[in-house]
């Protein structure tokens, strides 16, 4: 049970980092943490905005956590696993919503604008190759 509760306190300060990078704006956009959906990796201020909307569900599920680590310690035996496994789907569960909550405000931000033709065409002289024929 021990060995357990210790993997759930070391999940926990991941998804509390996590968190707190993205509430304070300094989650860069990167392949393994955060928000990782297709509307917040078009730009940063998506990627920002939706790991600032999800943080405080993610403080909330490393809380869920830690609550399961603590009673896995304290309780033991079905109880206690019980309790860990409970603290695990319900810390998912929450960590799922703020993700929907903030691919949802990723997506209401405007896309920027990349150029007349609304595509990156990467130089110039391919201007003309983005109109439609």
């Amino acid at each position: 049970m021990l060995i357990a509760s210790v993997v759930l306190f070391v999940l926990a300060v991941a998804v509390a980092g996590v968190a707190l990078a993205g509430l304070t704006e300094r989650l860069p956009r990167n392949r393994w943490a955060g928000v990782r959906t297709a509307e917040t990796l078009r730009d940063d201020d998506a990627f920002t905005l939706a790991n600032k909307v999800a943080g405080p569900t993610l403080l909330a599920a490393a809380g869920l956590l830690i609550i399961g680590g603590v009673a896995g310690i304290l309780v033991g035996g079905v109880i206690g696993i019980g309790a860990l496994l409970v603290s695990v789907v319900a810390a998912a569960l929450t960590a799922g919503t703020g993700g929907s909550l903030g691919a949802r405000a990723a997506a209401a931000v405007p896309a920027a604008d990349t150029g007349a033709c609304g595509n990156s065409c990467g130089a110039c002289s391919l201007k003309d190759a983005c109109q439609p024929s």
